[in-house]
């Protein structure tokens, strides 16, 4: 009996240090995987309840696949806001100048993809919009955007300056924002980095009452340095700087009255 009593302990000591082996055995496994994973299928990462905005400003295609030749299931609308599923995190392609890759993500109950470099964390402002109240409710999710405004001048040349920071190193956003901020026409289609060092662009629907509309484009290596809008008429002048400052976008809005 004693005998029977050792052989039952003994084989239960077997089995308890061989499941402990097992359960380490399982757990290397699982982190091996997992190590695998993160390496193979580093473009792309599936992200839950997260929320970005259309910033093309014809609206932006979603389509049935994540390539530019797909079916194209509907057109989303400047400024509205759609759910992202997984992000494309490599720049596979270049659209008008802009790179980036398809994000997969959920619109009107439809699940497509949509190319990124029109897909903004931050909303866009509409047309005619107030700079100043724009920033402010743009601050309750990036409190690192800014406004500000300085009088100058003189008495009977009055300046304005209005000075807005946007937490973005896209040229795109800063162009397109400014159209809708300020006056910079909408005649105007965002110039490509790409093309000569200095190149000047006159606006296509200029006005009667104004007899300078004109856009200049600083490039270096087919890099964006500056985008400059000039316009002027009867008493009146205006200016519109876009540049890079760090990692924000400045737009600088000067008015000058004759």
């Amino acid at each position: 009996m004693k005998n029977t009593i050792t052989h039952i302990a003994a084989f239960a000591l077997l089995a308890l240090f061989t499941a402990c082996d097992t359960d380490k055995k399982d757990e290397l496994a699982t982190v091996d995987i997992s190590e695998v994973n993160s390496t193979e299928a580093i473009k792309e990462i599936v992200i839950k309840d997260d929320y970005v905005y259309i910033t093309a400003p014809s609206g932006l295609s979603l389509r049935e696949y994540n390539n530019l030749d797909s079916k194209k299931m509907t057109v989303m609308p400047y400024g509205t806001k759609v759910k992202v599923i997984t992000i494309e995190e490599n720049e596979t392609m270049t659209v008008a100048g802009i790179k980036g890759g398809m994000n997969q993500i959920e619109y009107n109950n439809k699940t497509g993809y949509a190319f990124n470099g029109y897909l903004s964390s931050f909303f866009p402002p509409e047309k005619n919009s107030n700079a100043k109240q724009y920033v402010e409710d743009l601050k309750s999710t990036h409190p690192n955007a800014t406004y500000t405004k300085i009088t100058g001048g003189t008495a009977s040349n009055p300046t304005e300056t209005e000075t807005v920071l946007l937490p973005t190193t896209k040229w795109h956003e800063g162009f397109t924002f400014a159209q809708r901020l300020f006056d910079l026409p909408l005649a105007f289609a965002f110039p490509s980095p790409k093309g000569r060092d200095g190149e000047n662009i006159t606006n296509p629907k200029q006005p009667d009452y104004l007899f300078l509309s004109k856009l200049v484009v600083a490039r270096a290596e087919n890099q964006l340095q500056k985008i400059a809008y000039s316009q002027a008429g009867e008493g009146y002048q205006s200016s519109i700087t876009i540049s890079q400052e760090e990692d924000m976008m400045k737009i600088e809005y000067v008015t000058v009255v004759d």
